[in-house]
């Protein structure tokens, strides 16, 4: 629900009543996997069935940075505009991967500035493809790290397509 204006508009969405806890079946296939990393095909079946989320942050568009103005702690000036974007890490060998997180709690233990996003596993591998990266790096601040990626991403991606 979104109130404003003395209106309120009821949004549904598939994720409606979500908690932002994990889900018990990505996290049972995850412990799993912690165990025996032969599991891995558990954890991406498990993927295929989760909302994930995914973290989206404010990049600065333009600063202003004057005598007047006051320097914030990371020293560029105040922050005039901007806008929010997912967020992907990249290796020294240029390999890219979308950040995805499994509950608010690991996300915000990666950066509590983030905000969650809920996707299903499947449309988080086919956004990672469609914006060229070439994995999802999920719960990367723990507690437990996967990477999905080479086949296993692609075959997420294109069972967002058959949906």
């Amino acid at each position: 629900m979104v109130e404003g204006a003395g209106r309120r508009l009821e949004v549904p969405t598939q994720f409606s009543g979500d908690d932002g806890s994990a889900p018990a079946e990505l996290m049972d296939a995850l412990e799993v996997y912690a165990r025996d990393r032969s599991a891995r095909s558990r954890v991406v079946d498990a993927i295929a069935r989760s909302r994930l989320l995914v973290p989206v942050v404010a990049v600065p568009d333009e600063t202003e940075s004057n005598a007047t103005t006051p320097v914030d702690r990371t020293g560029l000036g105040a922050e005039k505009s901007s806008h929010m974007a997912t967020v992907s890490l990249v290796q020294a060998d240029g390999r890219r991967g979308l950040l995805a997180f499994t509950c608010v709690a690991s996300m915000s233990a990666w950066d509590s500035r983030a905000r969650p996003v809920p996707a299903r596993g499947v449309d988080v591998a086919a956004a990672a493809l469609e914006e060229g990266a070439q994995g999802v790096l999920l719960d990367i601040a723990g507690p437990i790290r996967f990477a999905l990626d080479g086949e296993d991403l692609q075959r997420l991606g294109l069972r967002a397509q058959d949906r």
